[in-house]
């Protein structure tokens, strides 16, 4: 592909996952504004009642994404990606400002806005995964992919660096509280104007029947040239498409229960879960409380930005060296071994020599903050950005929606889940909350070496296509050869195909790469 397509490519990416931007900024912003005293002011925190707003502020933005993800499922299907990124960013801009009043010293308007911009982030989440693989070429997709990851850390690192600032920098004021939750407009802002400009995805055009629309998009994210290449692209992808709706003609979401699509909703949701179950989430969310319970005291605020420049960095360094040479597998595996042993070492180290107040940084708390830094590190080299890459790729174009839509939900279920339980978990339990998260991760070592296949370097069609075992047997499914469940044959024409109605009509099969599926009723 040429330098002009890479560039535009990566454009259209960059420009979508600002989404992922104003989810992070938005979870980021909480643990910090809700510790300063003008806030707790204006909104009547009392000191009984912290905890339980605290874990408010963050399960209603994700009570909100969770109900999104099946609101935007039919939205996206009808209407394309790029509106619905554009009405995710509308959304949230309104739930954004009514964060900013307090009508009667109480958090009712605060919750509201909470809950409406959790709307918006969760249509982004579920579309911005599902664009960016649909636009992305074959050869950069994980690393186009990884780019939602990318700029989630860089929400996070911005959010609690204006958190440290206004702490810091500003007397305690209505206005002090107000700057992080106002900046959120900016990217909003960018996000709904800059998706007007931009380009449908092609799969999607293609899906609904506009297939010259299509081929125009794929030669524009391409470079502006119609070369063979793209010519065969786009054969490809039509003809996916057609032999996908010849197959499935008249089932509808009964789709969903076949068993080879029943185990890919298996797969995102676990995978989503497992991202939570790493505890780097509850680490983000709560990041001040967190590093207080290790003894970084004063310094809580200063930390926690420190600790958003390390996820910056490593998601980087795993977006432009790492991704399309490790995959998809070995650093799952290799990243929740590490989080198991990091956590271990701060619940060890928190046991043994617990934080005293008022002692300063010692040497144990700078043990247990180095762990907790290596922890987020590892994440975003690992189970940050690989689940948002891995549940694009596995669906066919028919299903692609639904799928990244269940998959999502279960990110922010989890979320959800996670968010209720850290904040008392920290009180209640202490360095017990540590041992908690690196069991979890031990856990995640055996589900992804056992579960995960390997996805890196094949465009959408051929991981659709290509042999798959799956470990659970079913009677549902009569394969083309002796596999325990369900399988896919790929063959290949050797001669280039250009005109994909010939290649594949409503009742012919051509040899092709396109699965071979057998269902016995």
């Amino acid at each position: 592909m040429s330098r002009l397509g890479t560039f535009r490519a990566s454009y259209l990416v960059a420009l979508s996952c600002i989404g992922s931007f104003l989810f992070a900024y938005d979870t980021g912003i909480v643990g910090g504004v809700l510790g300063l005293p003008s806030f707790q002011k204006d909104m009547g925190v009392t000191a009984a009642s912290k905890a339980t707003i605290s874990s408010n502020s963050a399960s209603l933005l994700q009570a909100g994404a969770f109900f999104a993800c099946f609101f935007v499922w039919p939205f996206t299907a009808k209407f394309g990606r790029r509106w619905s990124i554009v009405l995710a960013a509308s959304i949230f801009n309104i739930g954004a400002i009514l964060q900013l009043f307090f009508p009667g010293n109480s958090v009712g308007c605060w919750y509201a806005g909470r809950t409406i911009a959790g709307i918006g982030v969760g249509i982004a989440t579920v579309i911005i995964p599902m664009y960016s693989a649909e636009m992305a070429p074959k050869e950069i997709r994980g690393r186009l992919g990884g780019m939602f990851q990318f700029f989630f850390t860089l929400g996070v690192f911005t959010s609690y660096w204006v958190d440290y600032a206004v702490q810091t920098r500003m007397a305690p004021s209505t206005t002090q509280w107000r700057i992080p939750v106002a900046l959120q407009l900016i990217p909003g802002g960018f996000l709904g104007l800059g998706m007007l400009l931009t380009k449908e995805s092609t799969r999607w055009l293609a899906k609904v029947g506009r297939r010259e629309e299509a081929l125009e998009s794929l030669v524009w994210v391409r470079g502006g040239v119609l070369t063979p290449e793209v010519q065969a692209e786009m054969d490809e992808i039509v003809a996916a498409i057609v032999e996908e709706e010849r197959i499935r003609e008249g089932l509808t979401w009964r789709e969903f229960l076949l068993p080879a699509n029943r185990w890919r909703l298996l797969l995102v949701f676990t995978l989503q879960m497992g991202a939570q179950l790493t505890g780097n989430t509850s680490l983000a969310y709560f990041s001040p409380q967190v590093f207080n319970a290790v003894g970084a005291g004063s310094n809580a605020y200063l930390f926690s930005g420190f600790f958003g420049l390390v996820k910056v960095v490593s998601c980087l360094f795993f977006l432009l060296f790492l991704v399309e040479r490790l995959g998809r597998r070995w650093p799952l595996i290799i990243g929740s071994f590490g989080m198991g042993v990091y956590m271990l070492i701060v619940a060890l180290i928190s046991a043994t020599h617990p934080p005293k107040p008022n002692a300063g940084i010692t040497s144990a708390s700078v043990a247990s903050l180095t762990m907790i830094y290596l922890e987020a590190m590892t994440f975003n080299i690992s189970w940050g950005p690989v689940p948002w890459i891995y549940m694009s790729e596995i669906f066919p174009t028919r299903l692609r929606e639904g799928g990244v839509a269940v998959g999502t939900s279960a990110q922010w279920l989890w979320n959800f889940v996670m968010s209720q339980i850290t904040p008392h978990a920290i009180d209640n339990l202490g360095w017990k909350t540590f041992l908690m998260f690196a069991i979890f991760n031990f856990a995640l070592v055996v589900y992804a070496f056992f579960i995960i296949k390997e996805t890196k370097g094949l465009s959408l069609e051929e991981v659709d296509a290509r042999k798959k075992k799956f470990p659970f047997s079913s009677r549902k499914a009569r394969l083309d050869s002796n596999c325990p469940f369900f399988q896919f044959s790929v063959q290949r024409n050797p001669r280039s195909i250009s005109n994909t109605e010939k290649a594949v009509s409503s009742t012919t099969r051509r040899t092709m790469l396109l699965p071979t599926i057998s269902i016995v009723h």
